[in-house]
């Protein structure tokens, strides 16, 4: 491999990795097989008129199946005749010279070559025996075939691929050199290169199972965990942001650390399926499982005010079945959302029962409905276990029965119903946010119009008041200018007051026992008083209806001036204000309003004493303690500690997780209309073809559905899983296609392998680290990956593995890379995630609300790339550069692009100059004292291994040479080393250091040192 040497130089060029290409003029087989050989043309030229789908099916001829291919199509003839080529009309149509007969049609693009034609003609004069497709049948193992080169085989995986080479005759490739091995190995398995002492210790270990020492030595590294989960993260489409509209924030990080931990703890992949899709179905699901659950919502979801709840409801559901089938089947059920599949036997029905799976996930369809559950590590749940223990105590104190209690409740029922006199504040003016108009009603009530900002804040000066006020009420009233009429301004008629504070003057009245007639769920009138932004009172679902609230003072108040009453709409839902109101004041000593009053209290005090039942006497103590004088300390200490519970919690992450609800309904939609309501109804079901679901006397569950995945008798997620792992460890899947393992994707290219692997997976107990070494430490996997010449016409793309492969680092890594052989890479495992080096313009475009980047500073500026804060409509740009996917759907495998933006950045961008520059602090100070000496330091640190010395000449000429010019140009010199976040070295010369950071920067820059080898 060749040194970039200029600074500005391009990428070379990595292979292709593509499915290899069957020669026009390879011989035919003996033995023509269906599936290896004639399906996949079918497939391409004939499925789309002929095949699954019945709607565009033409001239009533079905090929995918043995009866619609051998039925008469007209009297007397017949597609296939089975042993009678020259009878067939398949024969005469695609050896036609007549244009209008001719198959496939002109205008369809497609053409046969004479080889396929001759295979279609042999096998149907072979019998034309037809195989279901291989995918959809249950892997078998077989027993591997004995080899002549029995000193390579160390495993199945060998004793395979070593037969089909010897059958090809073809040899396996050496072993690759220890460097190169203990490289590619650091990198599959950590995404980390290796050390300079780990190179040299293995390759002073001389023991027979060196190379098994360091597989078990990384796969107990706790970055393996995070290398696995790159790829996991791709296929459950994980990003921070929600995607639509606004594109805004969402609480996801544990789920991250969650299957980091799986991938570490090696959690069984069939137990990892389950919590993912069903965590929350789990008997008594730990915290744990729940925030796996948070896979089914990561989906995109929107915002936008003026959303249809319909149309999203349907997208989130269309996703899931996607991302589900793609991830866990390698199915591409999507083609089904609009149709039948055109070349596999999924149908549309197919794909709505298993979208109906789904309809229980709590949701709202558009807005935030997501508020997450709290996280906390082991500290953390700790002090919040102290915490609850003391509110739990202090709960009981208030539930505890006392004979002063019962007396006080007593007289309190007396006096419950007695009207309150209340005097109507009227406003001597009401101001808010510029445009919002305020008009006072006869009645003293205040209407709001005009202009509905996102927050607001109504501030009412009111001038005359009663002396000795013990309590406020607020009243809002519904209205039928307001949406739905009322009594908030948001498109559904409800309010979030988030808190409503009184003055005198400068002077701050002190409230207390804030009570309603209606509170909505986690909406509770207690939370006006509670200090806190992201709470408040709200009243769905009793919109359109008026509701009062009071507010009782700790001290009787005279005002001797005017009074402020501030009404602060701050939540995060927007618009969610009152749109009409009225305060009113008492000074009445024995308070209690009957119109503030829950309507359930109101009812059972009507009740006479001795015909109450027990829920109404249960309600009415309940309701008392809440306001009892007596337990007003209790009361104090519990809001106190609940205060202090609430504030601990803004440091502990929390999770958006999955919770079950009564399942909504979910109807086929023709053609993929989401208005569209004339479908039949569907219930959760799994595709006909497969093995069935089994769940007869119920309505089935995503725990039946995640069951259904990782049982044995499920010909494809086993399959799929390896089939992933080989592309990991191999380059390209035994059969290519990741996310389709259907009649359109590739047939393995080596079968028997694939079934083997995925019956050792489910035989194993879905043991995930077991199955990785097996593949690790197979001679397969250490082959040198030099390309031979002898290869390059028979397997260009490497599919016999004859040699292993070579492929540039995924984006995250290539950062890793340069941050690691740096020094300035922060190992620390999983946590929020982090903004690293962006211009802050970049978001710029986003809007509602904007946005700006901004920089981390200290050590969250150099952790790994795949915890960098991933917004779907703008991925940070150094990882887009490299081929990170936006998350938007589900990736099964990224493209590897190979363009000279790429040298660009790892040349320009501020993360990859610093991590120059810092490396070159540590050539001079670590390297030795002669050019010579760090020249191989460095070149050790940066790829493992000894620089050549062409490789070491070029190198000495770069430093002499930029050691010159910056020696002239000292200012251009302090603003190379200037870049970045972290201290240039006062006791280096600035030009000697820049100069290091060129030769660091070209190190950074080789195609070597991002290549995974």
């Amino acid at each position: 491999m060749r040194l970039l040497f200029a600074l500005a130089a391009t990428l070379i060029l990595l292979p292709a990795e593509a499915q290899q290409a069957t020669k026009a003029d390879a011989p035919l087989p003996d033995r023509v097989q269906f599936n290896r050989d004639i399906r996949p043309i079918l497939s391409e030229n004939c499925y789309k008129c002929h095949g699954p789908d019945p709607k565009a099916r033409k001239a009533e001829m079905r090929l995918d199946t043995k009866e619609g291919a051998y039925a008469e199509i007209e009297k007397g003839k017949f597609a296939i005749v089975p042993g009678k080529a020259a009878q067939s009309e398949l024969v005469h149509r695609i050896t036609s010279k007549d244009a209008d007969e001719k198959m496939p049609p002109a205008k369809s693009g497609k053409k046969l070559s004479p080889r396929e034609v001759e295979l279609l003609k042999r096998w149907i004069e072979q019998g034309a025996e037809y195989q279901g497709h291989w995918a959809y049948i249950a892997p078998q193992k077989i027993a591997p075939p004995a080899v002549k080169n029995a000193a390579w085989d160390r495993n199945d995986v060998d004793r395979l691929l070593l037969a089909r080479l010897e059958r090809e005759g073809l040899a396996p490739s050496p072993e690759a050199d220890r460097v190169t091995l203990l490289r590619r190995l650091s990198f599959d398995l950590t995404g980390l290169p290796p050390t300079t002492a780990e190179v040299d210790a293995f390759a002073a270990d001389g023991a027979k199972d060196a190379f098994e020492k360091q597989v078990d030595r990384l796969l107990a590294s706790p970055h393996y965990g995070e290398r696995m989960a790159l790829m996991w993260l791709d296929l459950v489409r994980f990003a921070n942001s929600r995607g639509y509209h606004s594109d805004n924030p969402r609480m996801v990080d544990p789920y991250r650390d969650y299957v980091i931990a799986a991938f570490n703890e090696n959690l069984k992949y069939d137990q990892f399926t389950i919590e993912q899709i069903a965590g929350d179905l789990l008997p008594d699901p730990t915290v744990r499982q729940k925030v796996a659950s948070c896979y089914n919502k990561l989906n995109q979801t929107t915002e936008e005010g003026g959303a249809q709840a319909k149309e999203y409801e349907y997208k989130t559901n269309a996703d899931r079945v996607r991302s589900l089938s793609s991830a866990w089947m390698g199915a591409t059920m999507g083609c089904c959302e609009c149709h039948d599949h055109k070349f596999d036997p999924y149908t549309t029905k197919d794909f709505y029962s298993m979208g109906a799976f789904f309809a229980d996930v709590k949701e709202r369809p558009t807005g935030d409905g997501d508020r997450g559950i709290p996280v906390p590590d082991e500290k953390q749940a700790a002090v919040l276990k102290r915490m609850d223990d003391a509110i739990a105590g202090l709960k009981k104190k208030l539930e505890t029965e006392t004979p002063e209690l019962a007396t006080a409740q007593a007289a309190w029922e007396k006096t419950a119903l007695t009207p309150v006199p209340w005097n109507i504040l009227l406003p001597e003016s009401v101001k808010g946010a510029k445009d919002v108009t305020f008009y006072v009603e006869e009645d003293g009530s205040v209407l709001v119009g005009g202009a509905a900002p996102a927050k607001e804040t109504h501030a009412v000066t009111i001038k005359i008041v009663p002396k000795g006020i013990t309590a406020f009420r607020l009243e809002a009233f519904s209205d039928p200018t307001l949406p739905g009429g009322g009594p908030g301004r948001s498109g559904n008629g409800n309010f979030v007051l988030t808190t409503l504070s009184v003055k005198v003057g400068s002077k701050a009245v002190v409230l207390q026992k804030a009570t309603a007639d209606h509170s909505q769920d986690q909406f509770p009138i207690a939370a006006v008083l509670d200090g806190k932004k992201d709470s408040g009172w709200a009243v769905l679902p009793k919109t359109g209806h008026d509701h009062v609230a009071t507010f009782e003072t700790k001290e009787p108040l005279d005002a001797t001036e005017p009074l402020t009453v501030t009404l602060a709409y701050e939540s995060v839902h927007p618009q969610h204000v009152i749109g009409r109101f009225r305060i009113s004041a008492t000074n009445a000593k024995v308070f209690s309003d009957p119109a503030a009053l829950p309507d359930a209290v109101r009812a059972a005090l009507k009740s006479p004493v001795e015909k109450r039942d027990e829920a109404q006497k249960k309600l009415l103590a309940a309701h008392y303690r809440t306001v009892a004088t007596l337990l007003e300390p209790v009361r104090a200490e519990l809001s106190k500690v609940e205060k202090e519970r609430t504030d601990f919690l803004k440091s502990v992450p929390t999770c958006i997780v999955s919770a079950p609800e009564q399942p909504r309904m979910v109807r086929i939609k023709p053609r993929g209309n989401w208005m569209d309501d004339s479908g039949d109804v569907v219930t959760p079901n799994t595709p006909g073809f497969l093995p069935p679901l089994g769940v007869l006397e119920r309505r089935a569950t995503r725990l039946d559905l995640a069951k259904w995945l990782v049982s044995r008798e499920n010909p494809l997620t086993a399959r799929v899983f390896v089939n992933r792992l080989w592309m990991l460890f191999f380059g390209t899947g035994i059969s290519k296609r990741q996310d389709d393992l259907g009649a359109q994707g590739e047939w393995p290219v080596h079968p028997e392998l694939l079934d083997l692997l995925a019956v050792d997976f489910v035989d194993s107990g879905w043991d995930i680290k077991k199955m990785v070494r097996l593949l690790v430490t197979s001679s397969a996997y250490r082959q040198s990956s030099v390309p031979r010449a002898d290869l390059k016409e028979r397997d260009p793309f490497n599919r016999l593995v004859a040699r292993q492969s070579r492929w540039r680092l995924d984006a995250e890594f290539v950062r890793d890379n340069a941050l690691a052989v740096s020094g300035l890479l922060v190992r620390t495992i999983g946590g929020p995630s982090v903004y690293p080096y962006q211009p802050k313009w970049y978001w710029s475009f986003m809007n509602f609300p904007g946005r700006e980047w901004a920089n981390d500073a200290g050590e969250k500026a150099h952790r790994r790339g795949m915890y960098t804060w991933w917004q779907r409509t703008f991925p940070h740009p150094s990882l887009i550069a490299f081929d990170a996917p936006s998350r938007e759907e589900c990736t099964a495998e990224r493209t590897r692009s190979n363009i000279p933006q790429q040298a660009l950045v790892l040349m320009n961008d501020p993360t990859y100059v610093e991590a120059s520059r810092v490396f070159a602090e540590r050539i001079v100070k670590e390297g030795g004292k002669t050019a010579d000496e760090r020249i191989g330091w460095a070149f050790r640190a940066a790829v493992s291994r000894k620089p050549r010395p062409e490789e070491s000449k070029v190198l000495a000429d770069l430093v002499a040479k930029h050691k010159e010019q910056y020696t002239a140009d000292k200012k251009a010199a302090e603003a190379l080393v200037a870049t970045g976040q972290s201290p240039a070295p006062k006791d280096v010369d600035a030009a000697e250091l820049a100069a290091w950071t060129s030769v660091a920067r070209t190190l950074l820059n080789l195609h070597e040192t991002i290549t995974r080898n």
